[in-house]
């Protein structure tokens, strides 16, 4: 479907605005309507940012309690994935047992869990609102991000094999003995004792050794008319292909699972639009939170910094005032959003706005602490 054939029509209606300092790409893309039918026409996500239902009430369409979460993102759950790259990451908001709920249906899907970062409000969240005589559990300040890969598998002649063992298997079907890996790869035993063992020591290969496994199992293995370490039977994968079926990592030094922040009350909080924001907000007034489940910026910029480099692409699919996407564009990267309640909509639109009229992604990265400037790794997998 081309990028503007539905344009024209008010819910679908797409707002874009060109990178800061390039010509082309566009720093965002809003679509307001149902993401179901924006799908088809954003390009491959290099990360995917969900923060749609919690079960809570918190929006018009929220779920009343976390068992019908599931059926809830299947539909969603199901573009993700067929949408998604080897290399594509998904940070899914929630609350503990609302993501305990949904987890299956993304493992379900080939989607791998990585790590659970926890949002803790401290005490200033929950401050006058306990009683201490009728509550049955401690109270509740935090929020939970977790972050997916996709489960890699490799097609081959004998059917999909993890590549854990699709490595094993390609250098034995080469019909050299285990030890000349070591001597493929120029090291002493690394590549017998790490890239072909199958067992907790296995650790994904750099690029840069898996070509020089792959090279040397095509020109000293038997002929079998199918290239070894080849994903298509024709040619081999070189070591930029391999590095890229795998997600980036841009570590932050100082950072843990664990994120301190108050509950978001300061200027950064949007109110006043005097709209009931959600089935649970009855009366509300000039200083009511315009969207209930707004995050901060700073925590959204943590998330897209971490797996993406600029001029990615981002899908914040159930966007409320999309501050995924304005942490995305101030960082450079192109952002795909949509939102279906036309009020939340407009607010997301002049946020989108501002920060790609306002974008320097070379500031924000200067404005990062010290301790936590990132640095590009590629990632040892147990």
């Amino acid at each position: 479907m081309a990028a503007d054939s539905l344009r024209g029509v008010e819910e679908d209606r797409g707002v874009r605005a060109p990178l800061p300092g390039r010509r082309g790409p566009r720093a965002y893309d809003l679509y307001t309507g149902d993401v179901a039918r924006a799908y088809a026409r954003w390009p491959t996500p290099t990360t995917i940012i969900s923060d749609g239902a919690y079960g809570v009430r918190g929006f018009h369409g929220d779920t009343t309690g976390p068992e019908g979460l599931a059926e809830w993102y299947r539909p969603h759950v199901e573009s993700w994935s067929a949408a998604a790259h080897p290399s594509t990451t998904l940070w899914v908001w929630n609350t503990e047992v609302g993501w305990a709920t949904i987890h299956p249906l993304l493992a379900e899907h080939g989607w791998e869990y990585v790590q659970t970062i926890t949002w803790d409000k401290g005490i200033a969240h929950v401050a006058g609102n306990v009683n201490g005589k009728t509550i049955r559990r401690f109270p509740v300040v935090s929020e939970v991000c977790v972050l997916y890969q996709r489960r890699f598998a490799i097609d081959t002649p004998e059917g999909p094999m993890p590549v854990r063992r699709w490595l094993r298997h390609e250098w034995v079907r080469s019909g050299l003995p285990l030890y000349r890996a070591n001597e493929a790869c120029g090291v002493r035993n690394a590549a017998t004792r790490k890239y072909l063992t199958q067992d907790w020591l296995w650790y994904w290969p750099p690029g840069a050794m898996f070509e020089k496994l792959a090279t040397y199992a095509n020109e000293h293995g038997t002929r079998t008319g199918w290239p070894y370490f080849s994903l298509d039977g024709e040619a081999i994968v070189t070591a930029k292909e391999w590095d890229g079926l795998r997600y980036r990592w841009n570590h932050q030094h100082g950072l843990t699972n664990i994120w301190h922040r108050g509950p978001l009350h300061d200027d950064e909080r949007l109110k006043g639009t005097l709209r009931r924001a959600a089935p649970r907000v009855y009366k509300p007034t000039a200083g009511s939170s315009a969207h209930l489940n707004q995050k901060p910026l700073e925590f959204m910029e943590r998330l897209v910094r971490a797996v993406t480099e600029p001029g990615d692409v981002v899908w914040e699919p159930f966007g409320g005032l999309a501050s995924g996407s304005v942490a995305a564009v101030a960082l450079g990267r192109r952002a795909y959003v949509a939102e279906r309640d036309k009020g939340f909509a407009k607010l997301a639109r002049e946020r989108l706005r501002v920060a790609a009229a306002t974008a320097d992604p070379s500031a924000e990265e200067a404005a990062v602490p010290a301790e936590h400037h990132r640095r590009p790794t590629t990632q040892e997998a147990p």
